[in-house]
């Protein structure tokens, strides 16, 4: 079977400018070359051309998300005061949840990601029966195993054991690229988190974390008080920071100095970074995937996206769970990210471009999966055929903003590279295919 030529009015391949009237030939689910329409078919006379409508983009990678509480979206429905009220309000839905299918859950919210363009995600799964969904589904990206709640007894008496086994299995099962979720600073004894980043590295795993979500985060690695420190002994949870009355260190400083931070590693949400966190996440090379209607969600203004930005600091762009966020729709948190910066005072006319690229390429380079064979986030000689077709038509305008402006709820369809030419997801618009050209 030879090559399949997808082509669009307007293809938007990240890695390059967009192209008018483009197209990409693709092979065993791979892309052979991506350019003008014209000079892709002429190179590969008699393949079988599918012609989207609207603009084709480089397939959406969803950099912070929890597929397997798409079923908890009552949590998410409303606005609260503070990131406490709303983690009771989780917590009473979660814990009563016994028997839940979490599988099942996830899958969902598989199936709503690809609707909405997205073909990778960073996926936290609490619950193990949800980490083969992502392979599944044909979604490419990593199911992170979350680990919480453990003291460092715990933890050396049967966590360590649990985690490691579990991991083992997992890998020996096949179901897809698996990494490390240690929770946040304040779901773990100290011990725990830097063994987990230990583990991780034995492993050759990646790691995923929450990070500065609440104002009070700072607090509590500092000194030991505050909100959250009231809320995990709440839970029940004696962690040396409580006994010890903080760490003197803010939230970032206390990971790196445990081992947690680097190129392996990226933080979800980071509301509340101040200028030398952001320096420091610089220099470990650790990319921040941001979830802006989930942080208002909430109550929460969102992050200093600005500053991220003129910085040069490594952004993605998440959804969060429906259980604190409207939808799975990437493209809206994209939207509120612009209007976000333009509010924090950026200026700069690159605005546009560098949010679609933290939404493709960005969440890539927080996975470790911009690179290699197979690579994901743009379009280019041996990148998957990972796309999203949006019923959207630029005109004149700039490309990027249209496609954050008008591009959100508007996808016809999604395309992964597990298949020969690209696998098509949830079709809302048939491609016109035909022989030759």
């Amino acid at each position: 079977m030879g090559a399949v030529i997808h082509s669009a009015p307007l293809v938007m391949p990240v890695s390059r400018p967009p192209i008018r009237d483009g197209a990409m030939a693709v092979l065993r689910g791979r892309v052979l070359e991506v350019g003008p329409r014209r000079e892709i078919l002429a190179a590969h006379p008699g393949a079988e051309e599918l012609r989207w409508p609207g603009v084709v983009v480089a397939g959406l990678v969803n950099a912070h998300t929890h597929l397997q509480f798409t079923g908890m979206a009552e949590v998410g429905r409303r606005v609260y005061d503070t990131f406490e009220e709303w983690s009771n309000a989780f917590d009473a839905v979660y814990f009563s949840s016994a028997g839940a299918d979490w599988a099942g859950s996830a899958r969902e919210g598989a199936l709503l990601a690809l609707r909405h363009g997205t073909t990778a995600v960073a996926d936290v799964v609490t619950d193990v029966e949800a980490m083969p969904v992502l392979a599944q589904a044909g979604l490419a990206g990593i199911s992170y195993l979350e680990v919480l709640g453990d003291t460092d007894a715990s933890w050396a008496e049967t966590g360590r054991h649990h985690l490691t086994s579990t991991v083992r299995e997992l890998g020996a099962a096949g179901t897809g690229a698996v990494g490390l979720s240690p929770h946040a600073p304040y779901t773990l004894d100290t011990g725990v988190l830097a063994d987990l980043a230990v583990l991780a590295r034995g492993f050759g795993l990646r790691q995923h974390i929450h990070l500065l979500e609440s104002a009070h985060e700072r607090e509590y690695t500092v000194s030991g008080t505050g909100p959250i420190a009231h809320l995990v002994r709440e839970l029940g949870f004696d962690f040396e920071i409580l006994r010890a009355g903080g760490t003197g260190q803010g939230p970032v400083a206390f990971l790196d100095a445990l081992g947690l931070l680097g190129p392996h590693c990226h933080v979800a949400h980071g509301v509340h970074l101040d200028a030398e966190e952001r320096a420091l996440l610089r220099e470990r090379g650790v990319s921040v995937a941001l979830c802006p209607r989930s942080n208002r969600t909430l109550g929460l203004d969102g992050p200093p996206v600005a500053a991220l930005l003129e910085e040069g600091c490594a952004i993605a762009v998440g959804t969060d769970s429906l259980a604190s966020s409207p939808s799975l729709d990437l493209l809206e948190d994209v939207r509120l990210l612009r209007a976000l910066a333009l509010e924090q005072g950026y200026r700069a006319p690159d605005l546009s471009r560098r949010l679609v690229e933290a939404a493709t390429v960005g969440g890539a380079r927080a996975l470790g999966l911009d690179t290699g064979p197979g690579r994901i986030g743009s379009l280019a000689a041996g990148t998957r055929c990972d796309f999203a077709v949006f019923d959207v038509d630029p005109g004149e305008r700039d490309p990027y903003l249209c496609l954050i402006e008008d591009g959100p709820g508007r996808c016809v369809a999604t395309v992964t590279g597990d298949d020969h030419a690209g696998r098509v997801h949830l079709v809302n618009s048939t491609p016109e295919g035909h022989r030759g050209c």
